[in-house]
C-alpha cells in the first residue's frame, strides 16, 4: 500500500519540485494515519455489505449512508491531527507565510539593479567604436539577442518575467534595431527551455541554439548592410546548481556526457541533457572535446559571417562563466567587447546606455580570462574522480539510506594558493609562463570613455597598521568613475612559506568625477593581513600566521597586472602569530584541518620557479583512486550505516535543567548579550522534545516553541533576492553576484543589501539563504553566477557589504556555502575535498571570515555545505564550525545544514555535536530520529538552540513589530471553513437521509393501519 502511494504520488510532487527521496520519507512517516485511514475504509466498505444481510431492506441505506459519513468524519479528523501534527513544519509555512514586497520595495529595486548594470558592465576591448552615436541604426546578431540570461537555475534563480531585454535596452537608449533580423530569431525558437521560477538541480538546458548560416539569406544580408554599416553580436552562456558546465559539449548532444559515475542525488533525472540540436544540418555543433565556453561551430560559422560583411562590430558577452574570447582578436572588425553577466530585472537596461555614451562604464573584470581553460593549473583535478574500492561502504550505505546512490568521490585543491591570478602573476615573476600568451583579460580590468590618473600620495607605516592614500584624476574628457585596486607583493625565500607575488588587499570606487576632477581615497591596512599562513610548520610549530620580515611592496594597479605606483614598507623582524594571537582574533590560529585536510596530494609549489607544476597539476595517479583503510574506516563510522550515538557521549556530563517554568519568554532575550545569565533562565525551560523540534525542522522556518514563547519565523533563498519557492512568494529578480562584483563598489554592494532586505522584510522573511561566496576555483563551476570572484578579498567584501545592507532591515544572511563548496559534480555523494591549510585559510575561508569580522549587527547565519574536508563532513567538523568559525572569528548565531538528504552521511545528532545547529529539511529520514538524549546530546542540543534562538530574537522577527500578530492564523483559518463545510454537508447529508427514512417508515405505517381496521 505505501509502495503503491508513493508510485502514484512520486510524479506529482517531483513535478514540483520535490525530490523523489523526500516523497518517499513523507510517506513513511505517515504510514500509520494512512494504515488506519486505509483500515477504517475497509471497516465502512464491510459495514455497508454486510448490511445486505444483517439489516432489513429499509434501513439499509441508512447504515450504509452512517458508515460512509463516519468514514468522511473520522478521516476529517485524521487530517487534522496529520496537518497539526507531524505535517505542520510542512504546511504551516506554506499557508501562513504568504506576505508580498511592496510597489515601493519594488521599485527601488529595479533602480539599484539597474545602477548595478551601469557600474558593473565590463569594457574590456575598445578601439573606439563605442560609444555609438544615439539614435543610429543598429543590426542585433545572435539568438541570445532575443533570450538573454538574466540569472541561473537552482536555489539562485529569479523571475525572467518582466526583465529589460537586450532589445528593449537599446531602443530605450535610441537605436533603431533591424526587425528582421530579431523576426528570423523570434521565429527559429521563442525562447529559451529553462525559465522563469524555475528551481531545478536535477537538470540544466545547455542547448545554444543558434541559428545556421544559411539562414543568413543573401536578401537578409543586404537588408542588413543597407540599415546599417554597425553590428552587435549577443552570445549567453547559462549556469546553474547541480551540475557544472560541460567540458564536453559534443557528448552532451549525443547523450554520452555524464561526469559522475553514478547519480548523486537519487534521481534517475539527474543528468545532463541538451536539446534542439537537430536543426543543425549536417554537422556537428560542437568537435569533439569542446567545452561549453568555447564557441559552437553555429557561433563560429555566424561571427565569420558577420565580421567579413561590416567593418564595425560590438560583441556582448552575456555569460555566467568566463568564456575563451580569443577569436575577438582574429577580427579587425571587431572594436568591442562587453561582459554583461546575468543582470536580473533591470540591469541590462544599462546596455544601451553604455553603447550611446550616456553611462560611461566602470566594471572590472572578477576572474582571470584566459586564452585556454584547458592550460589552467585546476583543470586536470576538476570534476568526477570517484574511488575505486569501497563498493562494500557504498553497499553498506545504500542499504541504510534510501536516500545514498552516490560515487564516493574525490576532488584535489592541487594549485595550493595560486588561484587565478595569483598564479598567473607569480608563474610570470617565475618565468614559468610568458603572461601575454596566456592571459587575455587580467584579473581587475575594464577600459572607460575617459582617462584617469592615480597616484600612491601616501603609505604611512603606524606601527600594526598602514595609512595608504590615493589620489584620482580624470584627465580626460567624459565624466566617469574609477576603480582603485591596491594590492601587496610580500617577501619570498625559496622553499619557504607559499606566496603568491600579487594579492588584492584592498580596493575602492571613486565618486562620479568630472573632467579634471580628482578624489582622494584612503585605505588602512592591517600588516596582519598580509601575514601568510604557515601550515606546514616551516616557521611555526603548530601552524600560524607569520608576517615574515622583509620589504612589502604595497602597489595601486589598474589590474592585477599593470602596476601605476607603489611604495615599500619594511618589515624588521619575523612577527609569529603563532603565539600572540592576531589583533582580529579571538584565539591563536594553529592548524585544525592539515592533518585530514592535505591527504597525499603534491600541492603546487613556488619553489625552484614552479619546479613541480608537471606533477602537481596533472591528473590524479591511480594510487589516488584507492581510499586507505583508515579513511575508509572513518568514513564508514560517521556514516548512517554505522553512526553510533552513544560513542561520543561523555560520562562527565550532567543533564541540564529542562521543563522549568521560569516566566521567560524569547522575546525578553531581544538586544541581550550572547552571554547574559537570562540565557540559562530561558533555555532550561525547554523540553528535550522542544529542542529536538529546533534543531531538525530547519526546513525554510525555525519553528515555534509554546514553552517559551517563541514565533515560528520563515527563511528563503536566495542568491538573486528573494525567491522563496516553497511558499511561492517572490520578490524582484536581482543581478547575479559575479555582475555585483564586477561593479567593484562596496557602497552600492551595502546599498544593494538593504533593498534586497526591504523586500524580504515586507514578507516577514527574516533569513535569507544568502550571500553565496565560495570561489571561482574553476570557469567551469556550475553556480559561478551565484558567487563572487576567484578573489576571496574581493569577494569578502562585496559580501560583507550586502550582509550588513540586509541587517539594517531585520534580515540575517545564511553565509553560504561554508566550505570548500567549488564544484557541484559529486557535492552530495560523500566528496571528499583535500586542500593544504594555508589555502583553505587564505582562499577558500577568507570571504567568510571577512564577512563574520566586519559585521556590524548581532544577527547572522551560516549554512554549511554537502562536502567533506579531507575525510570530515563539513556539517559535523568542529574545527570547522566551532575552533574557527566561532572561537577564533568570534561568530555569534545559528548553523544551518544544505539540504538535509541524508545522503548516507548527513544525521542530526552527529551535526548538532559539532556546531551545526540546524538541519535545512523536515524531520522526515531516518537520519534525522534522535534516539539518543543523553546529557552529552541534551547540552549539544541545548547549546544549538541557543544559537538559533539568538540569531532569531535579534532579527526582524522581533525587533519589528508584525501587525497581523494577533490574527488568526491562515492555516488555522483555512482548517476550520474545510471542517465546518464537511461536517455540516456531512451532517445535512445525514439528516436528509434521516428524515427520508422516517417519512418512509411514518408513510408505510399510516399505509398498514387503515387494512388493519378494516380488517
Amino acid at each position: 500500500m505505501i509502495q503503491f502511494l508513493i508510485d502514484v504520488l512520486t510524479p506529482v510532487f517531483t513535478n514540483m519540485g520535490v525530490s523523489e527521496t523526500d516523497v518517499q520519507q513523507y510517506v513513511r512517516s505517515l504510514a500509520g494515519y494512512i494504515y488506519a485511514i486505509v483500515g477504517l475504509f475497509a471497516v465502512a466498505v464491510v459495514v455497508m455489505i454486510a448490511a445486505h444481510w444483517l439489516v432489513k431492506k429499509g434501513t439499509r441505506h441508512v447504515v450504509r449512508f452512517g458508515a460512509g459519513i463516519s468514514w468522511i468524519l473520522i478521516v476529517t479528523v485524521l487530517a487534522n491531527v496529520i496537518c497539526f501534527g507531524p505535517m505542520y513544519n510542512n504546511l504551516a509555512p506554506i499557508l501562513n507565510g504568504r506576505g508580498s514586497v511592496s510597489e515601493e520595495s519594488m521599485a527601488a529595486s529595479r533602480e539599484i539593479i539597474k545602477e548595478t548594470g551601469e557600474e558593473g558592465m565590463a569594457l574590456v576591448k575598445n578601439d573606439g567604436t563605442l560609444p555609438l552615436e544615439k539614435g543610429s541604426n543598429i543590426n542585433v546578431f545572435g539568438w541570445a539577442s532575443t533570450s538573454p540570461i538574466y540569472g541561473g537555475t537552482g536555489s539562485g534563480s529569479a523571475s525572467n518575467s518582466g526583465n529589460v531585454d537586450i532589445l528593449t535596452s537599446l531602443t530605450d537608449a535610441g537605436f533603431h534595431v533591424n526587425q528582421s533580423l530579431v523576426d528570423m530569431y523570434k521565429e527559429y525558437k521563442p525562447d529559451r527551455n529553462i525559465g522563469g521560477n524555475v528551481v531545478s538541480v536535477f537538470f540544466t538546458d545547455w542547448s545554444l541554439p543558434e541559428p545556421t548560416v544559411d539562414h543568413y539569406t543573401e536578401e537578409l544580408m543586404q537588408e542588413a548592410k543597407d540599415f546599417s554599416d554597425t553590428s552587435v553580436i549577443v552570445l549567453s552562456r547559462s549556469g546553474g546548481e547541480g551540475q557544472d558546465v560541460p567540458l564536453d559539449m559534443k557528448a552532451v548532444i549525443d547523450g554520452t556526457y555524464d561526469p559522475k559515475d553514478e547519480v548523486a542525488n537519487g534521481n534517475e533525472e539527474y543528468k545532463y541533457f541538451a536539446c534542439n540540436y537537430d536543426n543543425n544540418g549536417d554537422y556537428d555543433d560542437f568537435d569533439e572535446g569542446e567545452s561549453y565556453l568555447e564557441l559552437s561551430n553555429t557561433e563560429e560559422a555566424m561571427i565569420e559571417k558577420v565580421c567579413s560583411e561590416f567593418d564595425n562590430v560590438v560583441v556582448v558577452i552575456n555569460s555566467n562563466n568566463p568564456m575563451e574570447l580569443g577569436w575577438v582578436d582574429e577580427y579587425d572588425s571587431i572594436g568591442s567587447v562587453i561582459l554583461t553577466p546575468g543582470t536580473g530585472a533591470t540591469g541590462m537596461a544599462a546596455l544601451g546606455e553604455i553603447l550611446n555614451g550616456s553611462v560611461n562604464p566602470s566594471g572590472r573584470t572578477v576572474d582571470t580570462y584566459v586564452y585556454d581553460l584547458a592550460d589552467t593549473p585546476t583543470y586536470n583535478n576538476y570534476g568526477n574522480f570517484a574511488f575505486n574500492n569501497v563498493e562494500d561502504l557504498k553497499a553498506e550505505l545504500t542499504k541504510a539510506d534510501v536516500a545514498y546512490q552516490g560515487a564516493l568521490p574525490f576532488v584535489n585543491y592541487v594549485e595550493d594558493i595560486y588561484v587565478g591570478y595569483k598564479f598567473y602573476e607569480t608563474a610570470a615573476e617565475e618565468n614559468l609562463i610568458n603572461y601575454e600568451e596566456k592571459v587575455q583579460y587580467p584579473f581587475g580590468f575594464g577600459l572607460s570613455y575617459t582617462t584617469f590618473t592615480q597616484e600612491l600620495t601616501e603609505a604611512v607605516d603606524q606601527g600594526d597598521r598602514i595609512l595608504v592614500k590615493v589620489s584620482v584624476t580624470n584627465t580626460g574628457d567624459t565624466a566617469g568613475k574609477d576603480v582603485v585596486e591596491l594590492y601587496y607583493t610580500p617577501p619570498y625565500t625559496n622553499g619557504g612559506i607559499e606566496k603568491a607575488s600579487v594579492n588584492l588587499i584592498d580596493f575602492g570606487k571613486t565618486k562620479q568625477l568630472e573632467p579634471g576632477e580628482s578624489e582622494e581615497l584612503s585605505f588602512e591596512i592591517a600588516k596582519e593581513d598580509m601575514a601568510a599562513y604557515d601550515a606546514r610548520g616551516i616557521k611555526t610549530e603548530n601552524g600560524g600566521y607569520v608576517l615574515e620580515a622583509g620589504d612589502y611592496i604595497l602597489s595601486i594597479r589598474s589590474d592585477s597586472h599593470n602596476v601605476l605606483d607603489e611604495e615599500t614598507i619594511h618589515v624588521e623582524a619575523d612577527i609569529s602569530y603563532e603565539s600572540e594571537k592576531r589583533e582580529s582574533d579571538k584565539i591563536t590560529a594553529v592548524n585544525q584541518f592539515q592533518d585530514y585536510s592535505a591527504g597525499e596530494v603534491t600541492y603546487l609549489s613556488r619553489a625552484d620557479g614552479f619546479a613541480n607544476y608537471e606533477e602537481a597539476t596533472a591528473p590524479p595517479s591511480e594510487d589516488m583512486y584507492v581510499m586507505d583503510d583508515e579513511t575508509k574506516a572513518f568514513v564508514a563510522e560517521k556514516s548512517v550505516a554505522h553512526y553510533d550515538s552513544k560513542k561520543y557521549d561523555n560520562p562527565k556530563d550532567e543533564m541540564p535543567m529542562t521543563d522549568a517554568d521560569n516566566g521567560v519568554t524569547a522575546a525578553d532575550l531581544t538586544g541581550k548579550d550572547y552571554d547574559d545569565p537570562l540565557w540559562e533562565d530561558l533555555l532550561d525551560q525547554l523540553s528535550v522534545e522542544d529542542m529536538i523540534s529546533m534543531v531538525n525542522l530547519g526546513g525554510f522556518q525555525t519553528v515555534a516553541v509554546d514553552s517559551i514563547g517563541k514565533v515560528g519565523t520563515l527563511d528563503s533563498d536566495g542568491t538573486s533576492g528573494l525567491n522563496d519557492w516553497y511558499i511561492g512568494v517572490y520578490g524582484t529578480a536581482y543581478s547575479t553576484e559575479l555582475l555585483i562584483a564586477q561593479t567593484w563598489n562596496k557602497e552600492l554592494a551595502h546599498r544593494i543589501g538593504e533593498a534586497q532586505g526591504a523586500e524580504y522584510a515586507d514578507c516577514r522573511i527574516f533569513g535569507a539563504y544568502a550571500p553565496a561566496m565560495n570561489i571561482h576555483r574553476s570557469a567551469f563551476t556550475g553556480r559561478n553566477f551565484e558567487y563572487y570572484s576567484e578573489d576571496g578579498v574581493l569577494s569578502g567584501h562585496m559580501a560583507s557589504n550586502i550582509v550588513n545592507g540586509m541587517a539594517t532591515k531585520g534580515v540575517y544572511a545564511y553565509l553560504k556555502h561554508f566550505a570548500l563548496n567549488e564544484q557541484e559534480t559529486n557535492r552530495c555523494s560523500l566528496l571528499l575535498t583535500y586542500s593544504d591549510e594555508q589555502a583553505i585559510r587564505e582562499i577558500y575561508l577568507k570571504p567568510f571570515e571577512i564577512c563574520v569580522k566586519n559585521f556590524d549587527g548581532k544577527s547572522l547565519a551560516v549554512m554549511s555545505s554537502f562536502n567533506f574536508i579531507g575525510d570530515r563532513w563539513t556539517g559535523a567538523n568542529a574545527n570547522l564550525l566551532n575552533t574557527v568559525l566561532r572561537d577564533e572569528w568570534g561568530f555569534r548565531g545559528m548553523v544551518l545544514s544544505d539540504w538535509n538528504g541524508s545522503y548516507g552521511y548527513q544525521n542530526t545528532d552527529d551535526a548538532v555535536r559539532n556546531g551545526n545547529d540546524a538541519m535545512l529539511g523536515f524531520f522526515t529520514a531516518e537520519s534525522n530520529q534522535i534516539t539518543n538524549t543523553s546529557p552529552t546530546m541534551v547540552l549539544a542540543m541545548r547549546q544549538a538552540c541557543k544559537n538559533i534562538l539568538y540569531t532569531v530574537v535579534n532579527s526582524g522577527n522581533y525587533t519589528i513589530p508584525d501587525p497581523d500578530a494577533d490574527k488568526m492564523p491562515n492555516m488555522t483559518k483555512l482548517f476550520i471553513c474545510i471542517d465546518t463545510a464537511v461536517t455540516v454537508v456531512s451532517l445535512s447529508i445525514m439528516a436528509v437521509v434521516l428524515v427520508c427514512y422516517f417519512k418512509k417508515k411514518k408513510k408505510a405505517t399510516i399505509e398498514v393501519v387503515p387494512k388493519t381496521e378494516k380488517e
